[in-house]
């Protein structure tokens, strides 16, 4: 689920991606003199030594945190399973020679099954399992069913069978939004001369402005809106020039859950490997 966290974390990689648009093993292209000035984007407030180090050195900070606001609860929606994201197949089976051999990586999530001659066997993977173990407990139902399975390593072969069909298929990522709050964000930039802030700024704020929503970690969204911001110049530290931007983010708490795929549907085998109706799948 979504929390504070995710957002703060999602608003540091858009700020990240503001301030290195060649990605941040190239030195930034957009702030300081030459565009040659260390930007370190993190959660939360700056180490003071650090920050005076770093000032000191010609890099600057840009921090991500909650502003000295109220959370507002604004749950309105009802409580429906929403599907955000499929299961990624990792799992693979090539078929031949009436056997099956399976491949790949196993994932909570992937249904793998063989029909034989109209029979079907599926069997949901689990997060421990590997292609071998996939395999073998196939075989095994196979064997409790009558059917005469010769099973070796990540092969499942079945003599006596007709037509042998393999599939693996990914379910989905459902949520299901059980509250919903709006928070307000600082971000923060820390620089030590002006120049650099204004550069800083003038990357990072559009690239804030542009967006009505942020993606977060759990597939749900947040949505954004800017709610002012404040220039210091003048300070008991003469060598610190900070600007904040301050959005609002309205994001929910959710529930996930594994939503299943069909394997073969609804129909027979016909002897090329189609489905005709009238066999339940």
């Amino acid at each position: 689920m979504a929390d504070q966290s995710d957002v703060e974390t999602a608003l540091v990689s858009l700020v990240a991606s503001a301030v290195y648009p060649n990605g941040m093993a190239a030195p930034s292209s957009v702030i300081g003199p030459g565009g040659v000035v260390t930007c370190r984007v993190y959660r939360g407030m700056p180490n003071g030594p650090t920050l005076e180090t770093d000032l000191a050195q010609g890099a600057m900070h840009a921090t991500v945190f909650p502003a000295d606001t109220a959370v507002k609860n604004t749950t309105r929606f009802p409580r429906v399973w929403q599907e955000v994201a499929p299961v990624p197949a990792t799992l693979v089976v090539s078929v031949g020679d009436l056997s099956a051999t399976f491949s790949g990586v196993c994932a909570a999530g992937q249904l793998a099954g063989i029909a034989v001659d109209g029979a079907i066997f599926p069997y949901a993977v689990q997060a421990r399992d590997t292609p071998p173990t996939v395999a073998s407990n196939l075989a095994a139902m196979m064997r409790t069913a009558g059917w005469l399975v010769d099973y070796a390593g990540t092969t499942v072969t079945v003599p006596a069978a007709q037509l042998l069909v393999a599939r693996v298929v990914a379910g989905g990522i459902s949520l299901q939004e059980i509250k919903r709050q709006a928070q307000a964000f600082r971000i923060s930039l820390w620089c030590g001369d002006p120049l650099t802030r204004d550069a800083a700024a003038a990357a990072i704020e559009p690239a804030l402005a542009e967006l009505n929503f942020i993606g977060l970690a759990d597939g749900s969204c947040g949505h954004v809106v800017y709610a002012g911001g404040l220039t210091t110049d003048a300070s008991a530290d003469a060598a610190l020039y900070r600007r904040d931007i301050i959005y609002t983010v309205e994001y929910p708490t959710t529930l996930a859950a594994l939503t299943p795929a069909m394997l073969f549907g609804v129909g027979g085998i016909e002897a090329n490997g189609a489905f005709i109706a009238g066999i339940s799948g």
